[in-house]
């Protein structure tokens, strides 16, 4: 028998894939939600759920300020709250049956790990390999008043019920920016404290797209969090920056300051400095038949690179030659926009780079000049695509197959007959044929 511990993607596709090729699979998972991990309880799933209605609010009212609606609609932050919990149940369902199906065995249940053995209600399971896939969890900052009534991270803020009137989000990174949105549309006054700068790492290009989208978000950058005060309840957050102190009223906090490999209940095998569990190519850690894949493992956190080090993890398991992991993974941050990008290691940040076109979900947004941005990256020797990033409304949807061409080595002279569909409002397609023409001109 093979014991997989976590159903979160990783760990779910990973045990799929070994009871397809006819193995005997326990699944152990410890959510009462059923399975689909931090991605579909948490993570992923809320934040898209919730950006939905912001995004629809967000374009009603733009149609109001035009005159063609005759009301501005509000966001009702508890009915949100609660659809979204039945609409999540209704996934988990799923997806349990799926896996159900596909011929694991689901245990709902807490295993922990001791070298190579795995124990769970009092009872040791014999596994000839075991595959740990137990996710990640919310960094904590060591900061006083983070136990305050309040005060929320990404795992305990679907039990906020009431959008809030004023909240600070400690945190620089993709979540801080997609709640600092949401939360703003919602009606908050919304303070984003970064101890470095927003959304550090990626091209400027994209920070400064974030930046507009994120229009009325007070962002606090190169500020510490002294403490977060108050009685019981939140009451405000005490900063420093340039030597100066000052507290922030507020009712809400939101901390966001990233995530960290979910080890506990895991001992006797080898862990990194960010207490991430160390593996090697074929997701081996030092213990013989034990392997680890997913958030557990190491950043970047992103659910497609699970679901691959998932399968990877399988394959390992099966005997089976691994597939090269791919250079570069698409992500998206969604905002009023979506601002999709994928970068090989290659890539540099200067491109080329247009307007994106009005299209669906941006047409309204020709008079405010802001349908978003469209920047390819490509090597100026051989026209190989490098890179891209894509603000607008539906980015996200060509980003994985862009993501494919980088990977593939294609370079824009292939893409000169490209035919994108029309009407569109992305515009990297007309990028790669406007590329390809400058690179015959030349």
């Amino acid at each position: 028998m093979i014991t997989v511990i976590g159903g979160g993607p990783a760990g779910r596709i990973a045990a799929m894939r070994l009871a397809a090729h006819g193995k005997e699979v326990s699944l152990f998972d410890s959510r009462v939600e059923g399975l689909g991990g931090q991605c579909l309880h948490q993570g992923c799933m809320v934040i898209c759920a919730q950006n939905d209605a912001a995004r629809a609010c967000d374009e009603a009212r733009t149609l109001h300020r035009l005159g063609i609606t005759d009301t501005a609609p509000e966001i009702d932050y508890a009915c949100l709250q609660e659809r979204m919990a039945d609409v999540q149940k209704t996934i988990a369902g799923v997806i349990g049956t799926e896996t159900t199906e596909a011929g694991v065995t689901v245990i709902s249940d807490h295993a922990r790990v001791e070298g190579n053995r795995v124990y769970a209600g009092g009872i040791e399971y014999e596994s000839e390999a075991v595959l740990i896939a137990t996710g990640s969890v919310p960094r904590i900052p060591a900061i006083p008043g983070t136990g305050l009534d309040g005060v929320y991270t990404l795992h305990s803020l679907p039990c906020l019920r009431r959008s809030p009137q004023r909240i600070v989000i400690i945190g620089s990174g993709v979540i801080a920016a997609e709640y600092a949105y949401i939360f703003r549309v919602a009606g908050a006054d919304v303070t984003v404290v970064a101890r470095s700068t927003l959304l550090r790492g990626f091209p400027d290009q994209l920070i400064t797209g974030a930046r507009r989208d994120l229009a009325g978000v007070h962002i606090r950058e190169e500020t510490a969090v002294v403490a977060i005060e108050g009685t019981g309840s939140v009451t405000g957050v005490r900063l420093r920056a340039n030597g100066n102190e000052e507290v922030i009223p507020c009712d809400t906090v939101l901390i966001a300051a990233g995530l960290v490999p979910r080890t506990d209940g895991i001992a006797g095998i080898a862990l990194g400095p960010g207490g991430e569990i160390r593996v090697n190519e074929r997701m081996e850690t030092s213990v013989p038949n034990v392997y680890a894949a997913g958030d557990v493992t190491a950043p970047p956190y992103l659910t497609p690179l699970a679901r691959q080090e998932g399968r990877a993890a399988a394959d390992a398991i099966l005997g089976l030659p691994l597939k090269p992991a791919p250079a570069c993974i698409p992500q998206t941050i969604k905002l009023r926009h979506e601002h999709s990008i994928a970068l090989h290691p290659d890539a540099e940040e200067n491109g080329t780079t247009i307007p994106s076109p009005a299209g669906p979900g941006s047409f309204w947004l020709v008079p405010e000049r802001h349908t978003g941005r469209s920047l390819l990256m490509t090597d100026n020797t051989t026209g190989r695509m490098t890179g891209f990033y894509e603000a607008s409304p539906q980015s996200s949807a060509a980003a994985g197959y862009l993501a494919y061409l980088i990977n593939s080595g294609v370079s824009v002279d292939a893409m000169e007959s490209f035919t994108e569909v029309h009407p569109s409002s992305d515009g990297v397609a007309w990028l790669m044929r406007y590329c390809a023409e400058q690179r015959e001109y030349r």
